[in-house]
């Protein structure tokens, strides 16, 4: 009988090929079923049967460890060392958004003043 080795519904498309490549160099059989056309099937990877489970859920483990580590070292980067990497590309953005709320707002506000 199959087991569920993972669930790959919402996982990076990066991240899919990791698994995909770690269990192949490991050769652990296995196949994939996707999400289908509207996305609401069980996207997941499974195995034929539980003679390499073990070895494959150890696999993935360490992969999820050497993941997190990576995430750690690379942080995100915050908006503002983001704005100030690139103040002209933040400041003409904020200057649309603002002009975009205006044009929304301004025929609300004008009803709303008294004439």
């Amino acid at each position: 009988m199959a087991h569920l080795l993972y669930r790959l519904n919402q996982l990076p498309e990066d991240e899919i090929l990791d698994i995909r490549q770690l269990l192949d160099e490991a050769d652990i059989d296995y196949y994939e079923t996707s999400a289908g056309n509207w996305g609401i099937s069980l996207a997941a990877i499974w195995l034929p049967d539980d003679h390499q489970l073990e070895d494959a859920k150890a696999l993935l483990e360490n992969y999820h460890r050497y993941r997190a580590e990576a995430a750690r070292e690379h942080p995100v980067e915050s908006w503002w060392a983001h704005a100030r990497r690139r103040p002209v590309k933040v400041l003409a953005f904020s200057i649309l958004i603002t002009a975009c709320f205006y044009l929304l707002l301004a025929p609300f506000i004008a009803m709303m003043l008294p004439a």
